[in-house]
């Protein structure tokens, strides 16, 4: 199971940073697995924003270079997203991958 947590409402042009943890895994599995976080807004399908795998590639969604940043303590086990700059088409539910297992999403809001 995974732990998410840091969503809320912040204003356009604020910052949040959310973090899952696996506090289950052992650290050695952990350290295997690709990482990432998604999004779902409202009547949409769940997009990929940053992925992190294995090797050390970083992969973000065109939307939110630059503004965005993944990163990931093996040996906490866990896996963060630095987003500034937010603006209101960032709204969504964000949810932590790490492997084959999700976390169970959490909220940001971005009111203009």
């Amino acid at each position: 199971q995974l732990v998410e947590s840091g969503g809320g409402l912040v204003q356009a042009g604020g910052s949040l940073r959310l973090s899952c943890r696996a506090p289950r895994l052992i650290t050695s599995t952990y350290r295997a697995y690709d990482v990432g976080w998604y999004r779902q807004a409202p009547g949409k399908q769940r997009e990929p924003v940053a992925r992190m795998f294995s090797g050390g590639n970083v992969d973000y969604a065109d939307s939110v270079k630059g503004r965005f940043t993944i990163s990931r303590d093996n040996s906490k086990k866990t896996v963060t997203l630095q987003m500034s700059s937010l603006n209101p088409e960032d709204t969504a539910v964000y949810y932590c991958m790490i492997g084959n297992s999700w976390g169970q999403g959490t909220q940001v809001t971005v009111s203009a």
